[in-house]
């Protein structure tokens, strides 16, 4: 089969390679009929992410009809038309019976390679470095889905592919930020991006009751997108002296009630903070741009929550201080997707929300570099490409 293969630092390719089998008995195989890039993609396509091999299939996000079905799975059958969270839950450990998927026991058997890291493993995710499980990635003909029962949802007739695509990852994630905020009648709450994580956040911010979203982001195509399909009010940072002050402004000089950061350790920013981050990014004397995270924490009101969706790594100059005195409640995780998919599939079917116009580029598969290179470049306006095997 045909996919999309990492082959060092910035160096993508369409290979052939070998078509996935089922190993497992409680597999299946699926047709890939829709699968999209993702900002966390780009830590490790451009290095900042260890354990990536030449030749590994990339892509976490994604739907498809099943192929192929090992024999103890009960709940599908060859042609059902499924979406899958891109974290692989095994339903039987005491994490994933909590509904915390991305940290389940049993499904990264890389657990070494996270351990020095981050102090104990996390649940294996597709196409996402061996020291997340060493999974083939969903950009690719066909994709081996282990645990199939817990990990398979299936999609009503009714929606369509792209409908359906997002709840794979963007939404489940920006849902789970917005989730994180135990939001009330009334609550302000900012996020830090508007990609396709930060979008959903705003957009399910509103779907909990917020009474104004705020984005912040620095693209004028993104902020327009933030305005019309989430109603947000924005803020470009490269047009203000200070994203803090001015969310202050805007909250009465009290700060919104949750911050969320949508952005991760590729933040982009201004200033000597800014400058500072890149350098010992470059160094690799740290992983991690912290500016949105640090923005997020000085601009929360005292006793708010602070909600982190973006990776990160090994970051410097951590306001540990603002968090403790200001009294903030931190919360955060790689997504759950398994507890909110069918939550977001029915507020698609109830015509509450359509994430559809996330996809605002179409690619074949042998394509698919050139959509990785608009999408992180930010060309003509592309929140995500989607690619077509």
């Amino acid at each position: 089969m045909r996919a999309l293969c990492w082959n060092g630092v910035n160096d993508l390719g369409v290979e052939t390679v070998p078509d996935p089998e089922l190993v497992n008995p409680r597999d299946v195989v699926l047709r890939v009929t829709l699968t999209t890039a993702c900002g966390s993609d780009l830590h490790f396509i451009d290095g900042y992410l260890p354990s990536m091999r030449e030749g590994d299939v990339i892509g976490h996000e994604f739907m498809g009809e099943v192929a192929k079905v090992g024999r103890k799975v009960e709940n599908l059958e060859e042609g059902d038309r499924v979406v899958v969270p891109s974290f692989v839950g095994c339903g039987s450990c005491a994490y994933c019976r909590d509904d915390l998927w991305s940290l389940c026991d049993n499904t990264n058997p890389n657990p070494e390679l996270q351990e020095p890291i981050l102090g104990d493993a996390t649940a294996g995710i597709y196409g996402y470095t061996h020291a997340f499980g060493g999974y083939a990635g969903s950009h690719a003909e066909y994709v081996r889905v282990p645990h199939a029962e817990e990990n398979c949802f299936h999609v009503p007739d009714e929606l369509s592919d792209e409908q359906a695509l997002f709840a794979s990852d963007a939404w489940p994630t920006g849902y789970m930020g917005a989730d994180f905020c135990d939001i009330e009648p009334g609550d302000i709450v900012a996020v830090w991006g508007c990609g396709g994580v930060g979008l959903m956040a705003q957009h399910s911010a509103r779907l909990m009751g917020a009474e104004r979203v705020i984005g912040i982001d620095r693209f004028p195509e993104r902020l327009r997108t933030a305005r019309k399909e989430a109603g947000s009010e924005t803020i470009d940072y490269t047009e203000v002296d200070s994203v803090v002050e001015t969310l202050h402004e805007m909250t009465g000089g009290r700060g919104p009630d949750a911050c969320i950061d949508a952005v991760g350790m590729e933040a982009h920013g201004t200033g000597v903070a800014h400058a500072y981050d890149r350098t010992k990014q470059a160094l690799k004397l740290h992983t991690d741009r912290g500016d949105a995270l640090r923005q997020a924490i000085r601009a929360c009101r005292k006793g708010g929550t602070l909600s982190i969706l973006g990776v990160y790594g090994v970051m410097d100059k951590f306001p540990m201080g603002v968090v403790m005195n200001k009294g903030l409640t931190v919360r955060t995780a790689q997504q759950h997707g398994q507890r909110y998919v069918p939550e977001l599939l029915e507020h698609v079917e109830e015509g509450e929300m359509d994430p559809s116009y996330l996809a605002t580029h179409e690619f074949s598969l042998e394509d698919s570099p050139r959509g990785y290179e608009m999408f992180k470049e930010k060309e003509d306006g592309c929140i995500r490409p989607v690619f077509t095997p």
